[in-house]
């Protein structure tokens, strides 16, 4: 079996080592901050405890399936997995307030229509079933497959249907994430609960394709779920997965090249001069920086052809305060509320500009996992509050930082009774932080078929044989699911070779 270094220790590469390993690779894993998890961190102080990556777990099968491929011990061994229920409480501009229950379309139903008025709940029940024929129509290719040779065909081909109207001769077919909210939901605070699952992954539901139905459909389909003592447990049980199988780690090592021999990936380069022959490399970093990686071996992976996000337009990131609060969550406290932004519009238009003079309230996450590994004791709470905002905002003035604080604290009193009275202090995280810490402080979304291609991800293989993409940046993009596939992709290209077509 061969040798395989890995660049970076995120969770899409400490899924692919683990699953190298056990199929008698040596796997060495080169990670130039000190710990793992990519951006899956966590910030303690005072005995508080906070996740400042992912908060919750969707799809936790692509991490049993790991698992379950590499060891004896099923991932609730190592992890406890707590279903939310309800899966979200939503907050509307106008004051309308629904809470959700998790994986369960009736009651989804039931609650929007007693809360949104005869009607609401029945719409939103049919765009789930359309929107399950989209996922049923791109699952395997977007997600258990590497990246189609002819990928033109997933970008060109809206797998949304289209929805029949009585009153015209002709179907009208949404195209965008936008039209379905105004054709077929036809209510603003349904739009809104919509369009909350694209802004999410940083995604503009005006020019989203309508293959991005799938992601709320991914919710209420396969549930919610918290891990308790954070979602960084869960990190550290893949860590922990990793060294079982004798993957070995190299913490505070920044590899600075990619070493090239006949036209294919042989090794590494680290900053501090040492040399790593590998028979394989696997890439778990952002396309800036891979193409820094091999730029000097003369290939250039961004070049015409390869299927990649615009390294050149800069993607929203995640703007967090992490607050501190003295008193325990109280009784039918929800774990998650989502506070929907007054005006929908100007949100919007700030995931990609840096907001000008007129700064507004965006849509707000507020995260109360109530969970007592998380703080001093039962009489304290830790809070987490997050928004997606552009990276191009001027984040260097405290100004800016300090308004955007505000608006997550008014917007947090929707969710947190007596916040003001209760907060202890708070810590603030701007995109750029996220990017001095982890790599990339842009938020990467999941693959969607559709929109001339501009939502897919560059494959997994390169156009430099032996090296191999993972991770958030790769097929089949961001978020904790996708990320866990990638590494299943890449071991099984590398394992099987380019013939490899996934799991049956």
């Amino acid at each position: 079996m061969g040798r395989i270094a890995v660049i970076g220790a995120g969770m899409g590469a400490m899924a692919a080592a683990a699953r190298l390993a056990v199929a008698g690779h040596r796997v060495t894993v080169y990670e130039r901050t000190e710990t793992y998890g990519g951006g899956v961190r966590r910030f303690e102080r005072d005995g508080f405890a906070f996740d400042t990556g992912p908060g919750l777990l969707p799809l936790p099968a692509v991490y049993r399936d790991l698992f379950v491929k590499t060891g004896k011990e099923p991932l609730e061994d190592c992890v406890e997995l707590v279903q939310v229920d309800p899966s979200a409480r939503h907050v509307f501009a106008d004051g309308t307030e629904v809470s959700l229950p998790n994986a369960s379309r009736a009651g989804v139903v039931a609650a929007l229509d007693e809360a949104l008025g005869a009607g609401a709940g029945q719409r939103w029940g049919d765009f789930l079933v359309r929107a399950r024929e989209a996922w049923d129509r791109t699952r395997r290719p977007l997600l258990e497959e590497p990246l189609w040779p002819n990928w033109q065909v997933l970008a060109e081909r809206e797998p949304y249907p289209s929805v029949p109207h009585k009153k015209l001769l002709r179907t009208r077919r949404a195209s965008t994430l936008y039209e379905i909210g105004a054709w077929e939901l036809r209510d603003e605070r349904l739009a809104a609960l919509l369009n909350s699952h694209a802004i999410a992954y940083g995604l503009d539901p005006r020019d989203t394709p309508a293959s991005a139905a799938v992601l709320p459909y991914l919710e209420h389909a396969f549930g919610i779920w918290y891990v308790r003592g954070g979602i960084r447990e869960l990190a550290r049980a893949v860590y922990e997965r990793c060294v079982k199988r004798r993957v070995e780690f190299v913490f505070g090592a920044e590899v600075t090249g990619i070493l090239a021999k006949d036209d294919r990936a042989v090794g590494v380069e680290l900053a501090d001069g040492e040399v790593v022959d590998a028979d394989h490399v696997v890439a778990g970093v952002d396309p800036v920086r891979l193409n820094t990686l091999t730029q000097w071996t003369g290939w250039q992976l961004d070049a015409d052809g390869d299927v990649r996000a615009d390294a050149t337009v800069a993607r929203p990131g995640r703007f967090s305060v992490l607050l501190a609060l003295r008193g325990g969550r109280e009784t039918g406290a929800v774990h998650r509320t989502v506070v929907h932004a007054p005006d929908d519009q100007t949100e919007l238009d700030l995931l990609t500009a840096p907001g000008g003079d007129r700064p507004v309230r965006p849509t707000v996450t507020v995260l109360r996992p109530g969970d007592p590994a998380l703080g001093p004791d039962e009489n304290h709470e830790s809070v987490v509050l997050s928004a997606v905002l552009s990276t191009e905002a001027d984040w260097e003035r405290e100004s800016t930082a300090l308004t955007y604080t505000d608006f997550l604290l008014e917007a947090a009193e929707a969710a947190v009774p007596g916040l003001r009275e209760r907060l202890l202090w708070h810590e603030t995280r701007v995109p750029e932080q996220v990017t001095d810490a982890q790599g990339f402080g842009e938020i990467s979304a999941p693959a969607l078929a559709a929109g001339r291609g501009r939502f897919l991800h560059p494959a997994n293989t390169t156009r430099l044989p032996g090296l191999y993409r993972v991770g958030d940046w790769s097929h089949p993009g961001g978020g904790l699911p996708h990320a866990g596939m990638s590494g299943a992709l890449v071991a099984g290209l590398i394992v099987e070779g380019p013939e490899f077509r996934g799991s049956q």
